[in-house]
């Protein structure tokens, strides 16, 4: 169902190559501009889905899918250019694999969807890998700001916070296939 909600998360999935395209063409003010108007968008469509009542099972599935595609692609360009560290970006990324590839071998096992409800600590690796591409955004765009060393600790702590999110969701994978009946 194409409702107001999923429209904007359509948005913020189309805003992606808009932001790699202006970061190749060193446009860094449009690029941090799109990345403002995603993160805009994402606030947007979880509220007036609540608001509105109108939540869907697309929704459920696109509005993840964007917030996953959106931090992925900015990460790997962003350390092309030298601005996120390959280690954070290849903890991010691993741990996104090894949750996806969890997730569909027990279903690919058992035939059953297992509930997927993000932890805290994967909430509070969110907002740290979003509040890092952020930074390292604005710092291309205005380089005189004396963020850096602040924005590499926000992005290392996202790694770190990342890696034990990704242990907590692997675990929770586990005791949920031991547990269920045969």
């Amino acid at each position: 169902m194409l409702n107001i909600p999923n429209s904007l998360t359509l948005l913020r999935i189309a805003a992606i190559p808009g932001i790699v395209i202006a970061l190749d063409y060193s446009h860094f003010g449009l690029a941090f501009a799109l990345f403002i108007a995603a993160g805009v968008t994402d606030s947007l469509d979880g509220a007036i889905a609540r608001m509105m009542k109108t939540r869907t099972e697309l929704g459920a599935y696109l509005d993840p899918l964007a917030d996953k595609g959106l931090v992925l692609t900015l990460l790997i360009s962003l350390a092309s250019l030298g601005k996120v560290p390959e280690w954070v970006v290849t903890i991010i990324v691993t741990r996104d694999v090894v949750c996806l590839g969890g997730y569909s071998l027990l279903f690919f096992l058992t035939g059953e969807q297992m509930e997927v409800r993000p932890s805290w600590t994967g909430k509070l690796a969110t907002f740290l890998q979003i509040t890092g591409i952020g930074g390292a955004l604005l710092l291309l765009w205005q380089p005189q700001l004396d963020l850096a060393v602040i924005d590499q600790i926000l992005l290392q702590s996202a790694a770190i916070v990342t890696a034990f999110a990704g242990s907590e969701y692997v675990l929770r994978g586990l005791q949920w296939y031991q547990t269920r009946p045969d």
